[in-house]
């Protein structure tokens, strides 16, 4: 059987690839710990993660097989939930590179990323109500951080799902690209993202993710290890010179 999450390594960033093509690329449990199992090498040698779906499809949601049968208990452990928490944790950026649908809990896995890049064919939201249940995975703590609270309650009221215009210009996504330009759009942010000097990348991301009542206190101490860096100093003296030639 192939594995669910193909992931390709190298020094600066990892792709991953959700690979269940017959299902749409939906989430299973055996996603899940190779999500978790990909997570902690990440947490120990943190580089740059590229998730993207097989066959033209991000994720078409949670499997509904597996989900129809799980209970309270099932549901309180947050299957899911925990494994998105730890991707949006992670040290160095998340890209989600979005081609077709990405559903319910793909939504929500697209939503922990810190950036995303999309297809003219994407679909995003999360219709779960219709389905009898919540969004229960970050849809509703994330979505408000990133279209605003008006918005995504008449996303996840309503289960409207957008399309790619509208999750551009909602700001769900930062760029369009054909899908065979998806993934190369995907490498540029990295690129981009790898030319900069890491441990302040790092630091922006906590910035970024720290409660609104951290700041500033939290990027003044971030700031002052960083002050403290040889690498800043390396940095700053190389932009010196190039700029007295």
């Amino acid at each position: 059987m192939a594995e669910s999450l193909q992931v390709e390594s190298a020094d600066d960033r990892v792709v991953a690839t959700l690979c269940r093509p017959e299902v749409r690329n939906a989430i299973d449990q055996a996603m899940i710990d190779a999500l978790h199992d990909l997570c902690a090498e990440l947490e120990e040698h943190p580089r740059t993660l590229i998730v993207i779906g097989s066959g033209g499809v991000f994720a078409s949601g949670a499997d509904i097989g597996q989900l129809r049968d799980r209970r309270a208990d099932d549901a309180r452990r947050g299957i899911n939930t925990r494994a998105f928490q730890r991707i949006r944790a992670l040290p160095m950026p998340v890209i989600a590179a979005i081609d077709g649908y990405a559903l319910g809990g793909g939504a929500e896995l697209a939503y922990a990323a810190d950036l995303r890049v999309g297809t003219p064919r994407l679909k995003i939201g999360n219709p779960e109500t219709g389905l009898g249940i919540i969004a229960a995975a970050g849809a509703t703590w994330r979505l408000p951080q990133i279209v605003g609270e008006a918005r995504a309650a008449e996303l996840l009221l309503t289960g409207r799902i957008l399309d790619a215009d509208e999750a551009l210009a909602w700001g769900v996504l930062s760029s369009l690209h054909d899908p065979e330009e998806l993934l190369p759009a995907a490498h540029h942010l990295a690129d981009r993202i790898a030319a900069n000097d890491p441990l302040a990348t790092r630091h922006t991301k906590t910035a970024l993710a720290a409660p609104p009542g951290a700041h500033p206190d939290i990027e003044l101490e971030l700031q002052a290890e960083l002050f403290e860096s040889p690498e800043k100093e390396r940095r700053m003296t190389a932009f010196l010179e190039r700029r007295s030639r």
